[in-house]
């Protein structure tokens, strides 16, 4: 078992991190789709890139309280995996 200080470490370091990618792709993703949808892409940018900030605050929060490193990494791979699909769908054209 390791010591709870690096446990707590490793879990910020993923929260921190992993949460940025998982927000960043989610932005991207939701820009493309959005400029696929009609909106011009400089707004979709801005709106994808507004709704960015209080998810990653979101999700942030949430993996900073999340009791396990396992379910945390988990989720922000699996997210990531997703949001990944989205943005190539969306940017497919």
């Amino acid at each position: 078992m390791p010591h709870p200080a690096l446990a707590a470490a490793g879990r910020a370091g993923l929260a921190v991190i992993g949460g940025y990618t998982l927000v960043a792709l989610a932005v991207s993703g939701l820009a493309a789709l959005l400029a696929r949808a009609g909106l011009a892409p400089s707004d979709a940018v801005v709106s994808a890139a507004m709704l960015g900030f209080p998810a990653y605050l979101g999700v942030l929060l949430w993996g900073l309280a999340c009791p396990r490193l396992a379910r945390l990494a988990g989720v922000l791979g699996l997210g990531c995996l997703a949001f990944a699909l989205l943005g190539w769908l969306g940017a497919k054209a």
